[in-house]
């Protein structure tokens, strides 16, 4: 119910926003929901991707990144990538 109730309030913020300020919430909004996400890096035809799955992206939008770990067999690795490059989608 939580959830539903932020991604409510969520949506009816960003829908009085400009684009801008719209991106910058939903970037907000990554840091506080954890679920199953995919992370993918672009920079020309250099793509990198990772699966996250019950984890949490966080983002610092002054700094200009998203920080996460990602699991690898029995290693744990973090990751930081630029948001200008980077594309996050929930997956089921």
């Amino acid at each position: 119910m939580p959830r539903i109730l932020l991604l409510l309030s969520l949506a009816l913020l960003l829908g009085a926003c400009t684009e801008e300020q719209q991106n910058r919430l939903t970037r907000l909004g990554v840091t506080w929901l954890e679920g199953n996400y995919r992370v993918t890096y672009a920079d020309g035809e250099h793509v990198k991707s990772w699966e996250l799955r019950d984890s949490k992206v966080t983002s610092e939008p002054e700094k200009g990144y998203y920080f996460f770990w990602v699991n690898k067999g029995k290693e744990r690795y973090y990751v930081q990538t630029p948001i200008a490059r980077t594309y996050i989608e929930e997956i089921p």
